[in-house]
């Protein structure tokens, strides 16, 4: 039975990613951590305070809980690290490498998230390709590709089992954005369920490929249940579900909400940053390596989307 560690609960993916892990292996097999023990994960199974960028509390909580997978989800979204960038840099390699040297010598795997913010205004922005230039302009897409190749770096040099996917944009129903520049699309939907004029900080024709939370779970945990022999692009692999721009979403809501509105006031920041991510990803190595298959579009999310937040608000 595997005992994994996810470092980074309490965050947007980990929120989700901690139960998920707990229903398929055991809440006794699932230690979750975060600098804060506050939410749901703490009393529903095994909790500890972990300060990532410490490496000795990492290798604290590995031998004493005999963990063999590290989920390190420790990270600054994109437009908050560029408020901050010593910050973004100091967590997004600072806890990467330590997660990276206790698994080299503690025998860990280890899953790191990667992004589209790994791309930059030179990749092809239709279709990226999964092997293409990544010349990313944000110290969060610079941390992003660093670490990519660093993970690449460990399983080459060191035999260490290190993983990833390049996340797009995750549209989740349980925890608020964090300062992300797909932000929007989370932000949307509770505002139409609030029944109020969402001012959006996109132009209205910026494409960008998403995810909803539930296939984000999915692809972490297939990915790192897959047979290694047949990884080629371990660090990392393309995934998407959908590609849609803020005039698209916002219409596909008003096919539920008729009364729905919305006006564009654009952040200069989050515009300069969209405008170098792609408009769409090739995935077709994840699914072709992996069986990666996401199972919800646009429209099913929007469905499920409102019929959540309207129970919860």
């Amino acid at each position: 039975m595997k005992k994994i560690l996810v470092i980074g609960a309490g965050g947007q993916i980990g929120s989700e990613l901690t139960p998920a892990l707990r229903k398929i292996y055991g809440q006794d097999n699932v230690v979750a951590s975060d600098l804060r023990l506050n939410g749901d994960w703490v009393s529903e199974g095994i909790a500890e305070k972990v300060d990532a960028t410490n490496v000795i509390n990492i290798v604290d909580v590995v031998k004493r809980h005999n963990i063999d997978a590290i989920y390190n989800l420790a990270a600054i979204l994109s437009a908050t690290a560029e408020a901050n960038p010593k910050m973004g840099w100091d967590i997004g390699m600072g806890c990467l490498v330590n997660c990276l040297e206790v698994a080299r010598i503690y025998g860990c795997a280890v899953f790191t998230p990667s992004s589209i913010g790994a791309f930059g205004p030179e990749t092809p922005p239709d279709n990226t390709p999964q092997d293409t230039i990544q010349r990313p302009k944000t110290i969060y897409g610079v941390t992003k590709v660093a670490g990519e190749l660093l993970s690449d770096y460990y399983f080459q040099r060191f035999g260490v089992d290190a993983r990833s996917v390049r996340y797009p944009g995750i549209i989740s129903n349980v925890t608020l954005p964090g300062g992300g520049t797909t932000d929007y699309a989370v932000e949307i939907y509770y505002a139409a369920v609030k029944k109020e004029k969402f001012v959006c900080p996109l132009p209205e024709d910026t494409f960008l490929d998403m995810m909803y939370m539930p296939d984000a779970i999915d692809a972490a945990i297939n990915l790192m249940e897959a047979d290694p022999e047949k990884l080629k692009h371990r660090n990392s692999f393309n995934v998407t579900a959908m590609s849609f721009s803020p005039k698209t979403i916002y219409h596909e809501i008003k096919k539920h909400l008729p009364d729905f509105e919305m006006e564009y006031r654009v952040n200069p920041l989050k515009k300069a940053i969209a405008a170098t991510w792609p408009n769409s990803m090739d995935d077709s190595c994840a699914r072709r390596e992996w069986g990666w298959n996401p199972k919800y579009n646009l429209e099913t999310m929007t469905t499920d989307m409102l019929k959540v937040l309207k129970g919860k608000l």
